[in-house]
């Protein structure tokens, strides 16, 4: 067993609406959903906000080799505060193809550009407030 770490995304609600976006945004391959209503086990009484009994309970996706877990979570509140995820890319055209479609709907912080770190950074939050850093990872010299 090697010891990883991967984020684990709860999107209030809209876990579905993302796992489409991330695949067409990003070609995000997702590996698994399980809904609440599928659990081998019962949910417990009053842990589930009314409604979200056919929300997605878990789901587990990749992009690249990155696995990215991701939920409904149990209500209707999120908060994405606090960190980013780095993508990092081969080159400056997958690099445009990824902002792009992240920043869909969504709101650019750091326009993509070159850098001292990166022939090619920018920064972005998705429609979903998710924080992203998309970047071409820099030759070394």
């Amino acid at each position: 067993m090697t010891t990883s770490i991967s984020p684990y995304l709860f999107f209030a609600g809209r876990c579905e609406e993302a796992l489409d976006f991330y695949r067409e945004a990003i070609g995000a391959r997702i590996d698994m959903v399980m809904r609440y209503n599928e659990s081998p086990d019962p949910i417990p009484l009053g842990r589930l906000q009314p409604g979200f009994e056919t929300k997605i309970m878990h789901a587990s996706f990749r992009v690249g080799e990155a696995v990215v877990m991701a939920s409904d979570g149990c209500d209707d509140r999120a908060n994405f505060d606090g960190f980013q995820l780095a993508l990092s890319v081969a080159s400056e055209a997958e690099a445009r193809q990824a902002f792009e479609g992240l920043a869909v709907s969504g709101s650019i912080a750091v326009p993509l550009g070159p850098t001292f770190w990166s022939p090619c950074f920018g920064m972005l939050t998705d429609k979903f407030n998710v924080g992203w850093m998309v970047m071409v990872v820099a030759n070394p010299a």
